[in-house]
Order: structure tokens, then C-alpha cells, then sequence
């Protein structure tokens, strides 16, 4: 049987704005496929008719909200011989969107999963980005809270990769501000926004002129690329260099052992030592 014909679970990559890029072997999939699960079914349902494709299958919604309890399901209609198109309102099913959990379901009961290949804002980002691409990781979305977006942005500091954030428009500022704070303010940076689309921007320069801009106001899809610790770059050699930060997270709430802990993977140094000069310190 040809592998386009055998029931398998299919992810399949959707144009990220200009419906152009879509594949000829996502229309194909879209056309043959014997179940669609979509992210979103409007949205599918909108593409579907710019690109003027007919989805013969059944069209199901699979988001965030229902992949729990809807996977069991779709894997038992693959097992059963189904091809499974899982598609997301943009980009590849499982990066930052659902597919993830679905893809572990098939692998666990060793059903075939294959993909197809297409547009992708991470990739397209550090392409136009002009910071190096050798090497680097995607870090998704940090977290909403000032205070654990710092802390995971000082996880990075020491990270010598180009680094690839998604983030939502009205989060922006808040983000590059404590990029700024925690990466320093001179860090090389890009932020992209609304990539393949009409108005397409890419902003270039050290992350606090990039903060500068922000606070005016973002509108549009955007992802953010950010230049890894450059070689050779100095950390801190001294534990009392960070004292003083330890005792004003500690006055404000956060435990010891927490802080330590952090500004140790931030830093290089021995959370032992920052523990006990903060001791001493207090």
C-alpha cells in the first residue's frame, strides 16, 4: 500500500500568513485524509477556501481545551485504519499548539506518525534575524508573571545558543523590559512581527532599543530572537557580588533555598557558597 494511503497519524504544517506557501501535499492530505482534526475549524474552513480544496474526510476540533479526553479516540480511529490529519491554526501541529500529546498516544501503541513539512515562524525568524543560527534553542512563550519570566530568563543567561521566544503583542514591552533587566541591555536581538503577511516588520538591535520601541504598542503574531552569551563573556566569580540581591528577594518572600538555587544556575556559581554567605550576610 502507498505510504499517502495507510492509515497513520499525518501533522501537517499550515501556512503562518500568506495562504501561498501552503504545500501541494497539504492540499493532497486535506482532500484524501479520512479525518481532519483542526485546531480550529473555522479557521480551517477559511483556508480550505482560499485555497480552493475540498476536505472530503470528517472535520473534528482538537485544541487545547478537549485534546485530553479526544486523543483516546483519535488513536482508536487510527488503529482502526485511518489516516488523521492534525492540523493548527498556524505553523506545525505540536510546536507551542496542540499535537504533542496525540503524537505520544500513536507512538506509545506504535502507530505511524509522519508530517508534512512546511512553513514555521520559528525558522523563518532566525533566518531574517541576522544573529547567528548554527546553533539555537526555542524557549516558546515565558511566563506571564514578572517574577517567574525573570527567573526563567536567568536559567538563560549562560546560554550560549541563539534563542527563539513566541510572545503575544501585549506582552511584549513587559518581555524585552525583562530581557533587558536579567540578558543586559545591550544583547543582540530581533523581534519579527507578522511574518508572511502584508505588513511583515523585523525589528534589529541591542534588546534595550528594542524595549524603547515596544512601549508604544505591538500589534500582530510576534517572535522574538535573541543572541546567546557571547564567548568568552565574564559571569560572576564572587559570591558577595550577589548577596545583596539574594537578601531583597528574601525580604520580599521568595525562600533561600529558591533564590540560591536560581542565581546559581544563572551565575555558575556554588549555591552551597551563595547559601552560606547569605547566612553570614543575615
Amino acid at each position: 500500500m502507498p505510504a499517502e494511503d495507510r492509515a497513520a497519524l499525518v501533522l501537517a504544517a499550515t501556512p503562518i500568513g500568506d495562504s501561498r506557501d501552503a504545500s501541494p501535499r497539504l492540499l493532497d492530505e486535506l482532500a484524501r485524509a479520512d479525518l481532519v482534526a483542526a485546531e480550529d475549524t473555522r479557521r480551517l474552513r477559511r483556508l480550505t477556501d482560499r485555497l480552493d480544496v475540498v476536505v472530503a474526510g470528517e472535520v473534528v476540533s482538537y485544541h487545547e481545551h478537549n485534546e485530553a479526553s479526544r486523543t483516546p479516540e483519535l488513536v482508536q480511529r487510527i488503529a482502526a485504519g485511518a489516516r488523521l490529519l492534525l492540523v493548527t491554526d498556524a505553523g506545525m501541529p505540536s510546536v507551542s499548539d496542540p499535537g504533542y500529546r496525540l503524537v505520544q498516544a500513536c507512538v506509545a501503541e506504535d502507530l505511524p506518525v509522519t508530517c508534512v513539512p512546511g512553513p514555521s515562524a520559528v525558522l523563518m525568524a532566525l533566518a531574517v534575524s541576522g544573529l547567528p543560527v548554527d546553533r539555537f534553542c526555542f524557549e516558546g512563550f515565558l511566563p506571564r508573571k514578572a517574577g517567574e519570566r525573570e527567573r526563567a530568563l536567568a536559567a538563560l543567561v549562560d546560554e550560549p545558543r541563539t534563542m527563539v521566544f513566541f510572545e503575544a503583542p501585549h506582552r511584549l514591552a513587559a518581555t524585552l523590559t525583562s530581557m533587558v533587566s536579567v540578558l543586559g541591555e545591550d544583547r543582540p536581538a530581533a523581534v519579527c512581527r507578522e511574518l508572511t503577511k502584508t505588513y511583515e516588520e523585523v525589528r534589529r538591535g541591542p534588546l534595550a532599543d528594542l524595549a524603547d520601541w515596544a512601549t508604544d504598542g505591538v500589534k500582530g503574531e510576534i517572535t522574538v530572537v535573541v543572541a546567546g552569551r557571547p564567548a568568552g563573556e565574564a559571569t560572576v566569580s564572587d559570591p558577595a557580588e550577589v548577596i545583596p540581591e539574594v537578601l531583597e528577594r528574601v525580604g520580599s518572600g521568595e525562600r533561600l533555598k529558591d533564590v540560591t538555587r536560581d542565581l546559581a544556575a544563572r551565575t555558575g556559581l556554588s549555591a552551597r557558597a551563595i547559601y552560606d554567605q547569605a547566612i553570614r550576610a543575615r
